[in-house]
């Protein structure tokens, strides 16, 4: 059926970079809000950021001015650039798809992401 494939999690340094990818059929991609959350230990589920079939971005107040969430049609996928990565960024990643057409929803299975020296 449908289906969310990421990518690009790890262990980074502090105030390192990473990019998370997660890519989606293009019939479901195509007409979905796109967003990306996050899951620590023992904490609930909060999202992180997301973009509008058309761009139009927004993000946690924790977030901002660090990671850039972005999409690319020709390849039904999008991305979480992730700067300036912190400790407490770390967690299990979850791309997210909201067709507009639908009140369906679709979860990736998670990306651990993992910020320590």
């Amino acid at each position: 059926q449908v289906q969310l494939v990421e990518s690009g999690g790890g262990l980074v340094q502090p105030g390192g970079s990473l990019r998370l990818s997660c890519a989606a059929s293009r019939t479901v991609f195509s007409i979905s809000v796109m967003g990306w959350y996050r899951q620590a230990p023992g904490k609930e589920r909060e999202l992180v950021a997301v973009i509008s079939v058309g761009g139009s971005t927004n993000y946690a107040d924790s977030v901002k001015g660090r990671f850039t969430i972005s999409r690319d049609y020709p390849k039904n996928t999008v991305y979480l650039q992730m700067n300036s990565l912190r400790a407490d960024d770390t967690a299990v990643y979850y791309c997210n798809a909201r067709p507009t057409t639908s009140s369906l929803q679709y979860w990736g299975q998670g990306t651990q992401v993992t910020v320590s020296s």
